[in-house]
């Protein structure tokens, strides 16, 4: 849907303009969500799981991780992956890699997402060689 579909909408060199003092960091995020019950999701959770790591070492996974119900007190098999890529197209390239998405135990859709705001805090201990993300 483009700027002449939705009105409500701005292009996105508007929004760009308005925040260019800001990070501007281009992300991908990765809604998943499990398609056929929880079996599925826990028949390729290693698979799953060792892909994720993967994605970690080769510098593309941001974060990921499931996505409880509204109440925290269970999880229903959704999940949420944020990625680097070049664009949408290579994002929805490695979210079809995932084994999640290959078994059909998942569905997924993938947003693009610009980080503006934000803090990372890292404490790091040097005596306990410990270190903690806040």
């Amino acid at each position: 849907m483009g700027e002449q579909d939705n009105p409500k909408a701005v292009p996105a060199d508007t929004v760009r303009e308005a925040s260019k003092a800001m990070l501007q960091k281009q992300l991908y995020a990765i809604f998943t969500r499990a398609e056929n019950g929880l079996g599925p999701v826990f028949a390729c959770i290693e698979d799953h799981l060792e892909f994720q790591v993967s994605l970690e070492e080769e510098g593309i996974l941001f974060a990921a991780g499931p996505m409880w119900t509204d109440d925290e007190a269970s999880w229903e098999g959704d999940g949420l992956v944020v990625i680097r890529a070049a664009n949408r197209e290579e994002a929805v390239a490695i979210a079809q890699r995932d084994p999640m998405h290959t078994s059909g135990a998942r569905t997924f859709s993938v947003r693009p997402w610009m980080i503006n705001e934000g803090r990372t805090t890292l404490r790091l201990d040097y005596s306990s060689q410990t270190f903690e993300i806040i």
